[in-house]
């Protein structure tokens, strides 16, 4: 794809882009109509398992669509990637019920583990390293209007509009995305014989949705779903690995993801994901609940990571071709402790700026990182195994947030259920607190305990980002490559 010319790449980025905001604003856009579409469909104990179930697909099927467009090519991965996802969001409009809603979710999460690596590693494929890191700020920067676009898009359509068209949305966005794929985007792969090692998928993708189903269900009352599950996954993983030792074309190449330079960096990304989750997650919970502020303003102080993670990215594209990508790579690590440093001097006094002050920290530091370990990746390896190498670090990356949110909100609810001087405090206390501003003696009491359980969580933040800066010291130093490679000829 490097003889792509050059002439094309800016219609095949505006593509990439547009695929990539229909998985971006999936999550906030969904979030802000669910209350509603929970009241119509009732089942609201299933609630959490609407955004689950997109994560569970999306994750398991990552690795598995970087290996198809490592066989097939980009182009025919890509364009299925998107035909499901349309799917999976026709069928969620007409959900009758919430289990019904449920599966066509974890249609759409395969569709979403097919459009996201996919699109990255096309990215790789048209633009030169030097290049590369300017179009991944342009990438992040989609999130960013996302986050923002997502609850304005979601709060008009649910007034406006049927809660259907919070999924329908995205039919006319990814029906021109293939149009223009099938148009601008070319490829000359290798002929010859092709197998897809199914006896290797099968297990990994079984073990990898038992793995996040027993994560999803630590903390809460059913230990026998997560108990079994974890069965499930130990027994894949077995089974998985036996396969892949005498697989003539495994399904995941182990010795791709064993490779230092990938192995180092997609663990640096897998900890700064656990990082980010802790923040996004009880930060805004913060802000409301013990400094009582309005979901506006908690919404703001979260608001600048998304401000400044593409601009972090960014800088990093100017950067990292002067100072070097493990440099670039290693002040984002460096950026991401030292922004969890503000969530520890928070107080009921402290003004929330500081928390903003703190977030925009962290974002730049998730530019920098994530932007140099997505070239270090994608530099480390050729182009037949380019999609896998990309799927691996974005599969890490989300392997960490459903880590991060399981430990630290582990973290939260032991410190909640030892409580304080007046005892535990449970999620309803917590629930009422958030629902209205503080000031009966009871509100004090809660907002105590609230404070003192999230700083909890907020060291165990400022720790996985010292974790993050320590591993980032291992990754090697990396040789760029100034072109990109050259598609293999038929």
């Amino acid at each position: 794809m490097a003889t792509e010319p050059t002439l094309r790449r800016p219609f095949v980025l505006a593509f990439v882009m547009a695929a990539m905001f229909m998985i971006a604003i999936e999550a906030t856009i969904v979030s802000t109509a669910m209350p509603q579409i929970a009241g119509q469909l009732g089942d609201l104990h299933l609630y959490s398992w609407v955004f689950s179930a997109f994560l569970l697909t999306q994750t398991s099927t990552t690795v598995i669509f970087g290996k198809l467009a490592d066989l097939y090519g980009r182009k025919p991965t890509l364009l299925v990637g998107i035909a499901v996802f349309l799917l999976g969001s026709t069928l969620c409009g007409v959900a009758w019920s919430m289990p019904s809603l449920i599966a066509f979710r974890l249609v759409q999460g395969i569709g979403a583990g097919a459009i996201q690596p996919v699109c990255l590693t096309v990215v790789g494929d048209l633009y030169p390293a030097r290049e590369r890191g300017k179009v991944q700020g342009y990438l992040a920067s989609v999130w960013g209007v996302s986050s923002v676009l997502g609850p304005l898009a979601g709060g008009l359509i649910i007034r406006h509009l049927s809660w259907s068209w919070i999924f329908w949305i995205n039919l006319p966005i990814g029906l021109v995305a293939a149009v223009g794929f099938m148009q601008f985007l070319h490829e000359r792969v290798a002929s010859g014989r092709r197998s897809v090692d199914a006896a290797g998928a099968v297990p990994f993708m079984v073990a990898v949705a038992s793995l996040m189903v027993a994560l999803t269900q630590i903390g809460t009352t059913n230990h026998a779903t997560a108990l079994v599950s974890a069965g499930v996954c130990l027994a894949s993983c077995v089974l998985f690995v036996f396969q892949e030792r005498f697989a003539s074309d495994p399904m995941l190449a182990l010795r791709v993801w064993a490779h230092r330079p990938i192995a180092t960096a997609n663990g640096a990304t897998l900890l700064s994901g656990m990082a980010l989750i802790g923040l996004t997650s009880f930060l805004p919970m913060y802000v409301q609940g013990v400094l009582n502020r309005s979901a506006l303003v908690a919404g703001f102080a979260l608001t600048m990571v998304v401000l400044g993670w593409p601009i972090g990215a960014t800088v990093a594209s100017r950067i990292f071709h002067r100072v070097g990508v493990r440099t670039t790579l290693l002040f984002g690590a460096g950026l991401l402790p030292i922004g969890a440093l503000a969530f520890l001097a928070l107080s009921p006094t402290t003004s929330p700026v500081i928390a903003g002050l703190g977030s925009i920290v962290m974002g730049l530091g998730m530019g920098f990182l994530s932007t140099s370990a997505i070239v270090i990746v994608q530099d480390s390896v050729g182009w037949s195994e380019r999609g896998v190498a990309t799927a691996s670090n974005i599969f890490s990356r989300n392997l960490g947030s459903t880590l991060g949110a399981t430990v630290l909100g582990a973290v939260l609810n032991f410190s909640l259920s030892m409580g304080g001087p007046s005892g535990p405090v449970d999620a309803d206390q917590i629930r009422l607190l958030l629902d209205h501003s503080a000031g009966s003696v009871s509100d004090a009491v809660v907002q105590a305990a609230l404070d003192l359980s999230l700083h909890y969580t907020f060291w165990g933040v400022f720790l996985i980002s010292v974790l993050t800066l320590l591993f980032a010291t291992l990754v090697p130093v990396v040789t760029i490559n100034p072109r990109p490679q050259d598609l293999p000829r038929k």
